[in-house]
């Protein structure tokens, strides 16, 4: 039978009554048994109703040629079947969905240098020339992960520490929130980066005491070295695309919202999809610094019946990061009274990037982490008149940083808050430094949000934190690190229960790409999109959430991943 569990929400279900239908006449017919039907028996399975409640069952059966699911628990158990697999007890759940993530950034990072667990410059430039005599073939050597905030110095890296270690290519790395880098001299050199350089709008040079670039770019100054570094072959895009598929099916994920890709991205993306070499259901957001945008917005929204790859909103960029101080900022920075942050496309741009995007059909996804950019887009949005703005489900991504008095405003104008709950633990050691206590009131604020009624895009912003979705879980519902500290959790009063994280991670990210009615909840007439899991997540102590290792994925009903295999 289907246990309904109880799951606090106040936001209405959008399920329209059609669905409810569907249901029922799948009920009603549930003796007479299709081609290639399959039942999966003896599971500890979770899911979500049409009102976003948790249920658990103990049976699915779905069609293996549709890829959809049938029935669930007493309604599954009656259905006659061609085929029936024992679960053996183990824990079945919803593919997991990333709601915000860089997936041809991810696969190109697991073949560069990664110094996410580096504490020190010296140590993290020592990593980068082990990686450089050992890939002699690489005309660049590229990376990210590096922290300033996790070194004893707490400083931001130079460019001598890297020129005394490799002087004969070019470097640059990317700093672990992609919204700073580290270059050496030659890389600074090929850019024409000097102490003549101006500052770019949204962007800042950082420049030692007598004006000589430091090494470090900020937001847009990035550009200016990196429309250097020579393009991926579509090959080489292939390729990565290809490894971070294989990636996020290991760890459970069916479906990604890809944030901000580009024109030869969607062109690698629609190849793949009519090669059928696209196992990761993609939500693409184009992104509206791409040349492209005015073409695609023209074209109108790319749909899919299949969901295998869509394309129907654009990224747009409003400030920078927290850590490198690019967050935009209603006062100044606590740690750096002089500095507000950066807005990375100017107020007035911003307005008509999304009045454009909404009129040409598409949602408007846009990131904001400071109170400030925050507070912009959400003035922006409620311009819009109620109807459009209502049916658009527009998103802000990221959603870190917020007034207060802004936060009752996503739920009244219906705008999604896409949040990544790692990025709290990732943040919590400086968060405080650079907004003192005031601020933190309104940072990272998933509990507040949830209780006023506005469902959380849940995602980890890949490959910025890892993408183990099973980490996020955990933040999520401890507000810890994989150390589990701080002891009770970092401001713990914004926890999430265990239903409402995965629900985030489930059932309300595919609400955030309009795909509530076919993935993320396992209901009948959904895609058959599950995994299976060594533990019960719901019956261990919080803490060991994160240690949850997937043991198979399904992708509508076919296996595309299992461990050891």
């Amino acid at each position: 039978m289907v246990a309904r569990l109880s799951l606090h929400s106040a936001y209405p279900s959008t399920l329209p009554r059609r669905t409810l239908l569907a249901s029922l006449l799948l009920v009603c017919c549930q003796g007479v048994a299709t081609a290639a039907t399959v039942k999966l028996e003896n599971i500890r399975g979770y899911g979500f109703d049409d009102e976003r409640q948790l249920v658990t069952f103990d049976t699915l059966a779905y069609d293996d040629v549709t890829g959809k699911v049938l029935a669930r628990g007493k309604e599954a158990q009656s259905l006659t079947t061609d085929q029936v697999h024992n679960g053996a007890g183990k824990t079945l759940l919803p593919g997991l969905i990333d709601g915000h993530g860089h997936v041809l950034g991810l696969g190109q990072g697991l073949s560069q240098v990664e110094l996410r667990e580096t504490r020190t410059e010296a140590a993290a430039a020592s990593l980068v020339s082990s990686f450089a005599q050992a890939h002699r073939e690489q005309r660049w050597i590229l990376g990210r992960g590096w922290n300033q905030e996790l070194w004893d110095s707490r400083a931001y890296p130079t460019k001598a520490s890297l020129d005394a270690l490799i002087n004969d290519r070019p470097v640059w790395l990317r700093r672990v929130d992609g919204h700073a880098g580290w270059a050496n001299s030659k890389a600074l050199a090929l850019a024409g980066i000097g102490r003549d350089t101006l500052d770019p709008d949204g962007g800042q040079i950082i420049k030692d005491a007598k004006g000589e670039p430091t090494g470090v770019l900020v937001d847009n100054a990035m550009a200016l070295l990196e429309n250097q570094i020579p393009e991926p072959a579509k090959a080489e895009r292939l390729a990565a695309f290809t490894t971070a598929f294989d990636h996020l099916l290991s760890l459970g994920i069916t479906a990604t919202h890809d944030a901000g890709i580009s024109a030869a991205e969607l062109a690698d993306y629609q190849d793949l999809r009519q090669q059928q070499r696209l196992p990761v259901r993609i939500y693409a957001m184009l992104s509206a610094a791409d040349p492209a945008l005015d073409s695609w917005l023209k074209q109108g929204p790319i749909l899919d019946e299949d969901e295998r790859l869509v394309a129907r909103s654009v990224k747009i960029y409003s400030d920078g990061a927290l850590g490198s101080r690019g967050a935009a900022l209603l006062a100044p920075y606590s740690d750096r009274p002089g500095e507000t942050g950066l807005l990375v496309t100017p107020e007035p741009e911003l307005g008509s990037l999304i009045k454009a995007t909404v009129a040409a059909g598409f949602q408007a996804n846009v990131h904001a982490i400071g109170d400030r950019a925050n507070r912009m887009v959400l003035d922006k949005f409620a311009q819009l008149d109620d109807k459009t703005r209502e049916a658009g489900r527009h998103r802000i991504e990221h959603a870190q940083i917020i007034d207060p008095k802004d936060l009752p405003r996503f739920a009244t104008l219906k705008v999604l808050p896409s949040m990544q709950p790692t990025h709290a633990t990732s943040d919590m050691n400086m968060a405080g430094d650079r907004l003192g206590e005031q601020r933190l009131r309104g940072a990272y604020a998933w509990r507040t949000l949830v209780d006023m009624g506005s469902p959380i895009v849940g995602g980890s912003d890949f490959p910025v934190e890892l993408a183990n979705p099973f980490h996020g879980l955990h933040a999520a519902v401890t507000r810890q690190d994989q150390r589990n500290l701080p002891e009770g959790g970092w401001r713990p009063a914004e926890k999430l229960t265990l239903a409402e994280a995965l629900r985030a991670f489930t059932r309300d990210a595919a609400y955030g790409a309009f795909q509530e009615q076919k993935m993320g909840s396992l209901t009948p007439g959904s895609f058959a999109d599950f995994i299976l899991v060594d533990r019960d997540i719901f019956a261990i102590v919080p803490e060991q959430l994160w240690q949850t290792r997937v043991l198979e994925t399904h992708v509508a009903g076919k296996q595309v991943y299992a461990l050891g295999q």
